[in-house]
């Protein structure tokens, strides 16, 4: 479903050029689920606005569903895959109502029966229809999450790329928004891209990790892997102690 190769995106020119990826290569097959795992600023959501067509200042080769695709692409495109943001409470317009924010991609891209998929992809995240009445401010994050994937989702796109999708959410409402993404994966035939700071996360959706350090990939594990604990590079293994969280050391002071 996707190849890249030779993925290089720069920021700024001349004096002030910064290389944010450096010749990053993988290849996605349909269905799977992707993931891209690092510290903040190593370029995991660089990769995904490269793809997404947000960010045009790129070089290499990128192919998408056998289709060749440029910086410049054609609104079939840009349908074909479709982001969903990290933060519920900005990603949509605080003044329009759901029904408004999920109408207006339809009008972009020339859709027909919008009433119809509008009713759909709200059942398609768990929503009742009356939500579209409703104000971003009206639904708690885990609601307006929902509402971020069914906008993504209404274009019927074979790509989603997440970026950070769970990490703005209380833990309680994480686990349910994961397993709706892994219901709309199994139910469309969706291929994910999923970008994330927490191994623990990206092991219960992923089938692979990319682990990014300084631009590049250091490291593509499988599921298993990071389940048995079985990586082969020192930064992926301080990745996995980390999500780990904190575990005191045994007091050996006796009682």
């Amino acid at each position: 479903m996707i190849k890249v190769e030779n993925l290089q995106v720069s920021y700024g020119a001349g004096d002030t050029l910064l290389r944010v990826v450096n010749d990053v290569s993988f290849e996605i097959a349909v269905g799977e689920t992707f993931g891209l795992v690092g510290e903040s600023g190593c370029g995991k959501s660089t990769v995904l606005g490269a793809l997404a067509g947000r960010n045009r200042q790129w070089t290499g080769a990128v192919t998408i569903n056998g289709e060749v695709i440029g910086q410049k692409r054609t609104k079939s495109q840009l349908a074909t895959q479709q982001m969903v943001f990290q933060d519920p409470f900005g990603s949509i317009h605080p003044r329009h109502t759901i029904g408004r924010t999920l109408l207006e991609p339809l009008e972009i891209h020339g859709k027909d029966r919008r009433e119809e998929r509008i009713e759909k992809v709200l059942t398609d995240v768990g929503l009742p229809h009356s939500f579209r009445y409703r104000f971003p401010h009206q639904l708690s994050g885990g609601q307006r999450q929902r509402v971020a994937i069914a906008r993504a989702l209404i274009l019927e796109p074979r790509i989603l790329l997440l970026d950070e999708p769970t990490s703005a959410l209380d833990v309680s409402i994480q686990a349910e928004i994961l397993n709706l993404l892994k219901d709309l994966r199994e139910r469309e035939k969706l291929t994910y891209i999923l970008v994330s700071h927490d191994l623990a996360v990206v092991a219960h959706l992923c089938d692979r990790v990319a682990v990014m350090q300084n631009g590049v990939f250091v490291e593509v594990a499988e599921k298993q892997q990071l389940i048995d604990g079985t990586v082969s590079h020192p930064y992926t293994r301080v990745l996995m102690d980390g999500s780990r969280g904190y575990v005191p050391k045994r007091s050996t002071v006796p009682a």
